[in-house]
């Protein structure tokens, strides 16, 4: 089974994915340390401050996996499942300007969370059928957790759609 976990930053992946791997017996790959610790990167965005990861190479790095990938990028590999943890766009945006994050890119992020930039990205690639949202605003992150374990174990049916946050923009 390969399941991706994927969302805008900030809306909690690393967190409640540490948590799934420490109540199940699965291996989670986080896509962006192995992107930072392998170089699978092809350039720096200055005005970004971010990585261009190089998704060609990250695919030969995996290459045939098990288990969860997460990052929000994840939707961009091949998956049976994919989980799109959404946040509400304010909660979303504080969140990472208190990890640091400039106000730039604070905002940018939510800004494409209030447009479903991500959801829309995923449905396209895997389909709706593939795709299950969790909304992780003021939730506690065993819940969120719990809810992907859910998905893996194929108690939880697919929910593409069902999380709005349009009027955040």
């Amino acid at each position: 089974m390969r399941v991706v976990v994927t969302g805008t930053p900030g809306t909690g992946k690393t967190t409640a994915t540490e948590r799934v791997a420490d109540g199940l017996d699965l291996d989670v790959v986080h896509l962006n340390r192995l992107v930072k610790d392998e170089g699978l990167w092809t350039e720096r965005d200055e005005d970004r401050d971010t990585l261009v990861v190089d998704l060609d190479a990250a695919r030969d790095e995996l290459g045939d996996w098990g288990g969860v990938v997460e990052s929000h990028l994840a939707h961009h590999f091949e998956a049976d499942r994919v989980v799109v943890l959404r946040c509400r766009p304010d909660i979303l945006e504080q969140r990472l300007l208190d990890r640091g994050e400039s106000e730039a890119k604070a905002r940018e992020n939510r800004e494409s969370e209030a447009l479903d930039v991500i959801l829309g990205e995923a449905v396209e690639f895997h389909g709706e059928d593939a795709v299950y949202e969790i909304d992780t605003t003021e939730r506690d992150p065993d819940a969120v957790a719990d809810d992907i374990a859910a998905v893996v174990a194929g108690e939880r049916d697919p929910s593409a759609g069902t999380v709005d946050f349009i009027d955040y923009l």
